[in-house]
């Protein structure tokens, strides 16, 4: 099985919704416990690294797409 790969900002998607009705995460801590943050009501949860990984369905947006690296605008 691909392990999907995530990081700290990113939106995910969970297998099962949240209460409020979305299943939408942003990744906020990451460590051995991650802690997210529900886009639609805000809540936030602290899971363990095994857990969350086994409830991860895919990853939607990546915290550093269409930011532009400073490098790149240096060059312009």
């Amino acid at each position: 099985m691909e392990r999907k790969q995530y990081g700290l900002g990113d939106i995910v998607q969970m297998k099962k919704s949240h209460p409020c009705g979305t299943n939408e995460m942003e990744v906020i801590r990451l460590g051995m416990d991650i802690r997210i943050k529900c886009v639609g009501c805000k809540h936030s949860v602290l899971v363990p690294r095994a857990k969350f990984e086994s409830k991860l369905k895919k990853v939607l947006r990546h915290a550093t797409e269409g930011q532009v690296n400073p490098s790149e605008a240096d060059r312009e």
